[in-house]
C-alpha cells in the first residue's frame, strides 16, 4: 500500500543532499546553527528549551523531533518541556491578540503610517470590553504560562521574547524584553535567545526542503 505520509522521520535523511546543491550556503548555516545553540552565557540546556519552543511556532517536526532528542540528552524532564511549550503557545496566541490592535486602529480608521505605535497599547481595555470573557481566560492562560514552575521566570522570559521574534509581534518584543530587563537579563543573553530563535526559524525552512526534494522527484 503507498505511503502517503509527508511527514516521515526518514525523510530527513535527505538534507544532506543539500550539501552538494548549494555547499556554500549549506555550510554557512550549519556553522551559524551550530554556534547559535552552543554553550555561551546561557547554557546549552536552556537553548534547547527555547529551540523546543520555537519548533513549535515555526509547526516543524523534524525540528521537533531533533530538538526534544537534543534536550532528553541534557535531562530535560518532560515536566520542564512542556512548561516551555506552554510559554511558546502563550506568546503565539498573545501575538494574535495583541495584532488585534492593528485591527482595531484599522476598524476605525485610524491606522497611520506607524502601524506599531506604543500608544495602541492602551486599546487592550477595549478588546477586554467587546470580549470580556474570552480576554480573561487568555489573560489567565497567559499568567499561568509566565508563571515561574519548574522553569524559572527568567528563563520563561528568554523563551517569550525568543518566540516573539518568530511571530513577528512588536508588541511582544517591546512588552517581554523589558520584562526580561527587570530580572537582570543582560543584552548578552537576550542576544543569545534571539539567535536561537533566529536559528530555528531558518532551520525549519531548511528542514522542510526535505519535502521539496520529495515533491521535485515526484514521477506523478
Amino acid at each position: 500500500m503507498e505511503n502517503n505520509s509527508l511527514y516521515q522521520k526518514s525523510n530527513i535523511r535527505r538534507l544532506p543532499e543539500l550539501a552538494k546543491l548549494a555547499p556554500e550556503t549549506f555550510k554557512a548555516f550549519a556553522t551559524f546553527d551550530r554556534l547559535a545553540l552552543a554553550d555561551g552565557i546561557l547554557s546549552k540546556k536552556t537553548k534547547e528549551l527555547i529551540a523546543i519552543a520555537a519548533a513549535h511556532v515555526t509547526g516543524c517536526p523534524y525540528c521537533i523531533d531533533a530538538h526534544v532528542a537534543n534536550a532528553k540528552k541534557l535531562q530535560v524532564s518532560k515536566e520542564e518541556m512542556t512548561e516551555a511549550i506552554m510559554v511558546a503557545t502563550a506568546l503565539k496566541a498573545g501575538s494574535a491578540i495583541a495584532h488585534g490592535l492593528n485591527a482595531l486602529q484599522a476598524y476605525d480608521g485610524e491606522n497611520n503610517e506607524d502601524l506599531y505605535q506604543k500608544s495602541n497599547l492602551a486599546r487592550f481595555k477595549e478588546i477586554n470590553q467587546l470580549s470580556p470573557e474570552a480576554f480573561r481566560a487568555f489573560n489567565q492562560f497567559d499568567l499561568a504560562a509566565l508563571k515561574p514552575g519548574l522553569l524559572s521566570k527568567k528563563d520563561k522570559e528568554l523563551i517569550a521574547v525568543a518566540i516573539a521574534h518568530i511571530t513577528g509581534c512588536a508588541y511582544c518584543i517591546e512588552i517581554h524584553t523589558k520584562n526580561a530587563k527587570k530580572l537582570d537579563v543582560s543584552r548578552e543573553e537576550l542576544v543569545e535567545a534571539i539567535f536561537v530563535a533566529t536559528a530555528l526559524k531558518a532551520g525549519s525552512a531548511l528542514a522542510h526542503s526535505v519535502n521539496a526534494l520529495n515533491a521535485y522527484d515526484d514521477n506523478e
